[in-house]
């Protein structure tokens, strides 16, 4: 981390985290700086507080537990179905772990082989809970119905992993990050594939996206009018704001125009 920091050129490193990082960011606290935004995942109590201090800093989203949504047909695995859908259930007993797919006989060998292998992983216990509070397999008749399902959820991750999978990518809309393919799994984009793995969770990947350097840039509107063209409109500035009674805002177009009076 302290690399990729010395090669993106930043300057100063302040090693604190949790809630305390956030409020010291937030309101300033000795040698640290109050900041303009605050980004990046926490725990429970992080995204509380990166919640609280929302409008006085600005932040990237409330990240909360990690999600993992796969569409399969049935020509997918289900040994590497099974493992991605762990490798989730494993973060938090929060976490959630879904499956949709179009074949009954895939749903019940997934379930089967996360069973058998799950067994095996050392956050056994973790797993089990997460998977039978927030993990479910739906069967579908059709994968664009599948794809309709996805929308509403919005997961953090979302695994096409069907004969075609490119097919499905003009039916999704919502989804932190998507992934194609049977070599493609989940850890790829966590640790190796690039894009920044701080995503939208929680359904929120309707409207937010991935942390990226989009995420960075903000935007200011700059208006200039000549005289010409301010008058040319003046007529309806000033009923408008007539309209809403706010007469300063009339005077403040009329008294430029002394000659209409």
């Amino acid at each position: 981390m302290l690399t990729a920091a010395r090669i993106a050129g930043v300057d100063r490193i302040i090693a604190v985290g949790g809630t305390q990082a956030i409020a010291a960011l937030t309101y300033g606290a000795g040698f640290i700086p109050q900041v303009d935004k605050i980004v990046g995942p926490g725990n429970a109590y992080v995204a509380a507080a990166k919640k609280m201090a929302f409008g006085t800093v600005d932040i990237d989203m409330i990240a909360g537990p990690s999600e993992v949504l796969v569409i399969a047909d049935h020509t997918a695995n289900p040994s590497y179905i099974a493992a991605d859908l762990l490798s989730q259930a494993e973060h938090d007993r929060l976490a959630s772990a879904v499956l949709l797919t179009d074949s009954m006989a895939q749903a019940q060998a997934v379930s089967a082989e996360m069973e058998r292998q799950a067994r095996e992983l050392p956050r056994w216990e973790i797993i089990r809970e997460s998977v039978c509070n927030y993990g479910c397999a739906i069967v579908f008749e059709d994968l664009k119905d599948a794809c309709s399902m996805a929308n509403m959820v919005a997961p953090e991750h979302l695994e096409i992993v069907t004969a075609h999978p490119r097919e499905l990518v003009p039916y999704l809309t919502n989804a932190g990050a998507i992934f194609l393919g049977a070599y493609s799994p989940e850890p790829l984009g966590d640790y190796m594939a690039g894009p920044s793995h701080v995503l939208p969770t929680s359904g929120t990947a309707r409207f937010f996206s991935p942390l990226s350097t989009d995420t960075f840039l903000k935007k200011t509107s700059v208006i200039e009018y000549s005289r010409e063209q301010l008058k040319a409109l003046s007529d309806g500035i000033i009923q408008l704001a007539q309209a809403e009674k706010l007469d300063a805002h009339a005077n403040s177009v009329r008294i430029r125009f002394p000659e209409e009076d």
